[in-house]
């Protein structure tokens, strides 16, 4: 996002906001440009969808697969908060009953021309590498009845999960992983990975720091971290990587 605390913000973790639902969503799978909401500024998502896998033709360049079992749920597309052009494509792991256990939320961002001097910054220490991209991570813990910041990305992820019937668990870990495309940093790749907390046993309160779990939390963020980067392959497909 605009800035590493624009974008915490964006992802509904430190500001107050609702949910509300934002556009149509398509069918799981199109071998054409996705035709989700065009959203306000009348733009569609271009990057092609099929079944578990991604491509994008530029900013960047990279066919990314997820695992078979992760069902597309939709894509939208629309200028972030008047500053930038937002592409952002959702899937899902999903038991019989259509309760989340997995989300994968893949994000194509850059600032607009009209905004020449905003750029992106990034300071996470932690690192990973997928397919030879370099990324910056960052991990928390979220439970579905926090607050979203009207207008921001997770509220359009948030729209399209329900929009075909899929429930989100009392509670999420997330991995964050960004790649900034261009030497000016104003453009990124986010892919960002969660799961269902009810498999470690504890509530997100608990994980939190102070709570009664938190030293518990470095392990489990790492063994989160560890599938996401296994659960998630990047193919530069033979050509530069980054803009055109």
């Amino acid at each position: 996002m605009t800035m590493q605390i624009t974008k915490h913000m964006a992802l509904g973790l430190a500001v107050l906001g609702s949910s509300v639902p934002f556009g149509a969503m398509s069918s799981q799978s199109s071998r054409a440009p996705s035709q989700q909401s065009a959203g306000a500024q009348g733009k569609r998502p271009e990057r092609q969808v099929e079944g578990n896998v991604i491509t994008s033709e530029r900013d960047p360049q990279v066919r990314i697969e997820l695992p078979k079992s992760a069902l597309y749920v939709g894509a939208d597309r629309w200028d972030l908060y008047g500053i930038a052009d937002c592409e952002l494509h959702a899937f899902v792991d999903a038991d019989g009953q259509k309760n989340v256990q997995r989300l994968y939320w893949l994000q194509f961002e850059g600032y607009l021309p009209t905004k020449p001097d905003l750029k992106h910054k990034y300071d996470s220490p932690q690192r990973a590498k997928i397919g030879g991209v370099d990324f910056y991570v960052d991990t928390w813990v979220r439970t579905n009845d926090a607050q979203t910041r009207p207008g921001s990305d997770r509220e359009h992820v948030e729209a399209l999960i329900p929009a075909k019937g899929y429930r989100m668990p009392a509670g999420m870990m997330y991995v964050r992983l960004v790649n900034l495309l261009d030497q000016e940093k104003r453009k990124e790749l986010m892919v960002v990975y969660g799961e269902d907390l009810a498999s470690t046993g504890f509530t997100a309160a608990e994980l939190r720091e102070g709570g009664k779990a938190y030293d518990r939390w470095p392990t489990i963020e790492k063994g989160l971290v560890e599938r996401a980067e296994k659960k998630i392959a990047i193919d530069k497909t033979g050509k530069r990587y980054g803009s055109l």
